[in-house]
Parts: C-alpha cells; structure tokens; sequence
C-alpha cells in the first residue's frame, strides 16, 4: 500500500527582505548563478503572484522559476508544486514577496512569505537594506527573528553596503541571527524598471553580462559555503502521497498560447495544469505571425500589450483571424492583456488610439494611476467553457487600464469579491465561447476549471481543422 506521506529531502532556503524594494530580487539572482557556478543544480520559485521576477530567475537559473501563492494555493498546492519542481535538483531558493512577515492582512500570515516558509519547514536569509546602517541591524534582525518562534530566521544578507570594512561593522553588530554576507551599492548593476516594476528580463532588456555579474557579487561578498550549508540543514519535507500528479491523460486537444514580448504573463503551473488534462501547447506570436497556429482553442495571457499597440495594430491578417476564431465558435481564454488585445481599441497614455482585435465591443484605456491590485475570489454568472455556473476559483488584479464598453448587451463573465472586502463586482465578458477579463487565475485554486477549459476545446474542433 502506498505510504501516506513521502519525505522530501531537497536542501532549500528562502530569500526574504524587510520590506519590498529591499534587494531580493538582485540578490537571488546572484545567489542562483553563484550556485551554479559551484556547480550545482537549482530550482527556484517566487511566494506571490508576480509575473516578472520569475523571468529574472529563470535567466540566471536556465530553468523556469514556479509561483507559490499561499492565498491563491492553498497549502497543498504549494507543496506539491514545490516538490514536483524541485525533484532532482541539488538546492532550492525561493525568493519572498514584500516584507517577510506582509500578506493578505495586518494581523495574519495568509499570503506571506512568513506562511510559506513555514510550510516548507525552509531556513529563512533576510536581506535588509543596510546604507547608512551599523549597530541597528542588531534591533532588525533580533526583531524579525523574535517575532515569530516558529520561523527560522538563520541569517541576514546586508544590501547596498558602502565597503568591505562596512560590512565588518554590520557583522560585528549582529552575532544572531549572523550575517552572512552582503551586496554594494552598483549602480552600474541595477536591473531596468517600468512602471509595474522591473521589467521582464529579456536579453535586449537584461544583457547576459549583468545576470553574470550579480553572480560574481554574490561568490566574493558573501560567505556561500555557510549559505549552503544552512540549506543543507533544513529537515526532510513530509509531503502527502496524494499530492503527486495524475498520470497525463492522451492529447485531446491543442491550445494555441500567445507568448511573446507583449504576452507573457503566465504561472508555470497553470500551463502544467492544461496539460496534464490533456491539452497540447502551441506557443504563437500576436506580434510576429502572420497566422494562428491549427488550434482548437487559445489562451492569451497578460503581458504589456499597451508597449507594443503599434506593431500588434501593423499585424492586422493575425487580427482578423482571431476575430474570426471567436466569431466561429473557438475557445478563447483571456487574462487582462489578452482582453486589452480582444477589445476594439487600445488607448495609450498619450492619447493614441490602436485597432486591436474587435472581439469584446469595448476601449482600454492607459492610466497615469493604478486601477486594480489585489487578490479576487471569482465565481462564473452562467455556464461557460469553465464549466457550470457558479464555477469559483481565485486570482489576482494589477492593472494600469480601465475599460469603456461599447455595448450594453454584453453579460458580464463573473462576479468578483475582493480578498479585503467589499460589494461583489462585475467583472469580465462572455462572448460565444471566449471569456475576456482582467483577472488573472490561479488554477491551483479549483483545478476543474482548467480541466473544463480544455474539456471545452476537445469538444470543438477548431474552424480552421478539417472535420
């Protein structure tokens, strides 16, 4: 008979920060390529909901980085996402999101980097912002490690230090939890950032040679050897047996997803999730192709749409063919750029107005403000390619557009409640057999409606595949 739990034995540490902008990031991406050069094997994962540090990772690691949301997951799914990621690999870091202790509330851990820590029983490095610092990082690091009992607060890594005699002073300073090392302020280094923060870490963007040398930062400021060996000393993970996968079911279906530099915004496990039920995945272009791939349905995800409305406007014969994909009947899924793409038009900050696809009757336009942030329970309003109605599941906004609808004879998608509170909303668009809304899904929350997406698509054969 199968064991009920099964040990998992990977090393592991998670890398958290003070608060946000603290240097998590830069340092990860350092620590991963000192790593590597040390000839090990790294699997790499980001607590929260974002989309572009794990393009950073996956730069500096060669492996795709995995999200592990505690709200969105829930505590089995992140386990069981971190032990199917992390199998066979020799360490594995995963960066934090905020501060350590930030989440969903003031008063609990829900959606922090603190929950999942303790729910990989991982050893913690917090890296603080140490300029113009010295005895203080003592009160930091006694206070973040008193806090709560539970955590392992094994270490701090010091952030834009002014020297080596600088980082002397902190060491001495703080005995416990030690510092472990630290990072100097390198202008020179920083990685580029836009309005949603940094950017994703495309090759033009983020040159190969500024992953490298955060690498080399990492190797010659900080003590790797004991960073290694706290990971090596985290205890076995016990997992439930049940959380490992399903044996995939034969192709059903292929799903074309959009994906490049203005669609890209999509969890690893999501795309995982499609095709373990048994769809196949047919990467495109919206800004290249002339035509869709031969597809039964399409998932276009979010991404920066707005930073390309030029040339996805130029690429109308793509266009055309995906209005008449939905106008077919095709399957169409769309997260927040993919609905800003199925619109009529797209408005840019300075005015300028984009054909775009003409699926969804409606105008987004570009703000100077933030419209949306933050997590969303969602149920569906009626029947759709996500299944029956009432179908829930969880996900995330963050968005810098509003919508103007053209027509008043469009059914909303879904009601939306906010994870703080407040009135349901409307929110999304069904149409056909394409569902277009700024929500973006975790479908760990409710893994049937990823399996009815592609349910809907086997039933279908695409306009464009001969029956």
């Amino acid at each position: 008979m199968e064991p009920e739990t099964q040990q998992i034995n990977v090393a592991r540490l998670v890398v958290a920060g003070t608060e946000s902008s603290a240097g998590k990031t830069t340092f990860t991406v350092g620590l991963i390529g000192a790593l590597r050069a040390r000839g090990l094997k790294v699997a790499v994962f980001k607590c929260g909901p974002d989309y572009l540090d794990p393009t950073y990772h996956a730069r500096a690691a060669g492996s795709a980085s995995q999200n592990l949301d505690g709200w969105m997951m829930g505590r089995d799914a992140v386990i069981g996402t971190f032990t199917r990621a992390s199998s066979g690999a020799d360490l594995a870091v995963i960066e934090g999101v905020m501060g350590l202790f930030d989440g969903a509330s003031a008063r609990g851990e829900d959606g922090s980097t603190a929950q999942i820590a303790k729910w990989l029983d991982a050893p913690v490095l917090l890296v603080v912002d140490a300029s113009g610092m010295a005895r203080s990082i003592a009160a930091i690091g006694r206070g973040f490690r008193d806090l709560d009992p539970q955590l392992r607060l094994a270490g701090l890594i010091c952030n834009r230090v002014g020297s080596q005699g600088h980082l002397e002073l902190l060491r001495e300073a703080c005995e416990a939890p030690p510092v472990l090392g630290g990072m100097p302020h390198e202008a020179s280094l920083s990685f580029p950032e836009r309005h949603l923060g940094l950017i994703a870490a495309d090759e033009r963007s983020v040159p190969q040679t500024l992953v490298s040398a955060w690498g080399e930062v990492v190797t010659n400021w900080c003590d790797l050897d004991a960073i290694i060996a706290l990971a090596r000393q985290a205890r076995p993970l016990a997992a439930p047996s049940r959380l490992q996968p399903d044996a995939p079911r034969p192709i059903r279906c292929t799903i074309g997803v959009a994906f490049d530099d203005a669609f890209h915004f999509y969890y690893v496990d999501n795309l995982a999730r499609l095709e373990q039920a048994g769809a196949e995945l047919v990467r495109f272009s919206p800004l290249r192709d002339a035509h869709l791939p031969r597809v039964d349905g399409l998932y276009i995800g979010g991404g920066y749409p707005e930073a390309h409305a030029g040339d996805l406007q130029a690429n109308a014969a793509m266009r055309r063919e995906i209005a008449a994909f939905a106008a077919g009947g095709g399957v169409i899924y769309a997260e927040c750029g993919g609905l800003m793409y199925l619109c009529e038009e797209l408005r840019t900050l300075e005015g300028r107005g984009y054909a775009m696809c003409g699926v969804v009757p409606a105008r987004t336009v570009m703000c100077d403000r933030l419209q949306a942030l933050g997590y969303v329970e969602v149920s569906t309003r009626r029947a759709s390619i996500l299944g029956e109605a009432g179908v829930r599941f969880r996900g995330h906004q963050f968005r810098y557009s509003r919508l103007e609808l053209r027509s008043s004879a469009i059914e909303p998608a879904f009601t939306i409640v906010r994870r703080y509170g407040g009135e349901p909303l409307d929110e999304g668009f069904q149409i056909g057999n394409t569902i277009a809304s700024y929500v973006h899904a975790h479908w760990a929350s409710n893994p049937a409606a990823a399996q009815a997406l592609v349910g809907a698509c086997a039933k279908r054969l695409s306009p464009q595949t001969p029956a």
